[in-house]
């Protein structure tokens, strides 16, 4: 005796995943909510992380500086102010020129193939402190 067939599934509305819609026209899409954190938030733990390797705060703060340009004071009244990512990265002094040289893969991404540009600025500084705590000299890690 044959056995008999079981009709293939078929996905119905109920089980199928939700289409995503694009939003509508003249409506900006959404940031990342990765924008809004606020710098405060995540320096200590750039400096936890640096440190666990014997790095220093101090070194930290360089290379902060050779991105942004913020100086030592400037860098504290951010914190002190709680500026979200986006703002500091818009409000930096001046974004190093030779930004362009850092290449390489930080949370799965190569830096260099990020299109959004904030999310390409955030992506450079957690390089360079991955770069920091992996022990490689300053001077390579500041591109020179």
């Amino acid at each position: 005796m044959a056995k008999a067939k079981t009709p293939a599934r078929t996905t119905t509305a109920r089980n199928a995943a939700p289409k995503k819609t694009p939003p509508p026209s003249g409506v900006a899409p959404k940031k990342p909510r990765v924008f809004a954190i606020s710098f405060a938030s995540v320096y200590p733990l750039y400096v936890q992380k640096a440190e666990k390797k014997g790095r220093t705060q101090e070194e930290v703060d360089e290379v902060i500086a050779w991105l942004t340009g913020y100086s030592g004071e400037q860098l504290q009244r951010v914190i002190d102010d709680k500026f979200d990512l986006e703002t500091f990265f818009a409000r930096a002094p001046r974004m190093n020129p030779n930004v362009a040289l850092i290449k390489g893969v930080v949370c799965g991404v190569r830096v260099e193939d990020i299109a959004d540009p904030l999310m390409r600025k955030i992506r450079y500084l957690d390089k360079l402190v991955d770069e920091l705590a992996s022990g490689k000299k300053m001077a390579t890690i500041l591109r020179r």
